[in-house]
């Protein structure tokens, strides 16, 4: 579980608080901690009929990408990348969480009922490329390639 604990100080180093972030994340029942995008990490928040392709190409591309929450029902999926890129962001239909912005992360160790981690952070700081996580939406949203031809 190390690694959970180092992802754990990752996470929490951005709340008003670190101390009093991880105490709450432990003893609070949902396992979830409200903490600040802007700082460590921004979101881009993705419908799921997109989210989950574009992190199917992703993973495909790199292995293991950046850090990548869902919500209950699979809704929406959150890809954590670096700070400013919400700010820069033009994508129709992709919500974005910046500085001003807090978000319902759940403790990395564990998994909740209201959002969970498909993939977690590693605690190594590894975020999405934004460049990188736009052209897997496109490439997700063409389908597979080389499809039925003719």
């Amino acid at each position: 579980m190390a690694g959970a604990k180092t992802a754990v100080e990752w996470l929490a180093s951005v709340a008003p608080d670190p101390v009093a972030c991880r105490w709450e994340w432990e003893r609070n029942p949902l396992g979830v901690a409200l903490l600040p995008a802007g700082r460590a990490w921004d979101v881009l928040i993705l419908p799921g009929e997109l989210g989950y392709p574009t992190l199917d190409v992703l993973t495909r591309i790199l292995g293991r990408p950046g850090p990548v929450l869902a919500d209950f029902g699979d809704n929406r999926m959150g890809f954590l990348v670096p700070p400013g890129t919400a700010a820069r962001w033009v994508g129709t239909g992709i919500r974005t969480a910046g500085p001003g912005t807090w978000i319902v992360v759940p403790h990395p160790g564990r998994s909740t009922g209201a959002v969970r981690w498909l993939v977690p952070p590693d605690g190594s700081g590894t975020l999405t490329d934004p460049a990188l996580l736009e052209l897997a939406m496109h490439e997700a949203v063409a389908g597979p390639a080389g499809g039925a031809a003719g």
